[in-house]
């Protein structure tokens, strides 16, 4: 398996919607054991195709901890937000492709995704607290949204000016 490269905020196919996957054979499997190698490897909890250079619908989330070390590790194929909760909750965001920056961002508590593994078995995931989180937070790089698109303007020209800071210091 290989770490794959993340592209940053800038590229393009950050901001197009991904192609639906029509195969699930071996390269697909493959894809996926390299999206989690390269996740880990970047020390993130969800990575999204796009995110690689992709545009592929599939992601991969793991939220594992402690007390579940079972639950909370995902790869979705094609995936579909199906309900969410009316309540919402504010938590810090950042993302892999924007590093360096980090804001609250307000999102359903509970969410419903279903989708396909890569072996191309249906299932359906609800999840709330962090895991609800990071499948809505993949599932929008799917559709070509940041997590910058879900802060105010005030805030998203803030962090911007702050991106461009950091790109210049490198």
């Amino acid at each position: 398996m290989a770490i794959r490269d993340i592209v940053y905020l800038g590229d393009p196919v950050l901001r197009t919607p991904a192609e639906p996957v029509e195969a699930f054979d071996d390269e697909l499997r493959a894809l996926v054991e390299e999206m989690f190698e390269t996740m880990y490897h970047a020390e993130g909890v969800g990575l999204a195709a796009p995110q690689i250079g992709l545009s592929k619908r599939v992601f991969v989330v793991d939220v594992r901890d402690e007390e579940a070390p079972l639950e909370g590790r995902f790869a979705l194929v094609n995936p579909e937000i199906v309900a969410v909760s009316r309540e919402t909750e504010k938590a810090g965001e950042g993302c892999l492709s924007i590093p360096g920056l980090e804001e609250l961002v307000e999102r359903p508590e509970r969410v419903t995704i279903r989708g396909f593994d890569p072996d191309g078995n249906a299932f359906e995931v609800e999840a709330d607290g962090l895991l609800a989180r990071a499948l809505q937070h993949e599932n929008d790089h799917l559709d070509g949204v940041l997590f910058l698109d879900r802060v105010s303007a005030l805030k998203r020209r803030m962090l911007l000016k702050k991106w461009r800071k950091l790109q210049e210091e490198e």
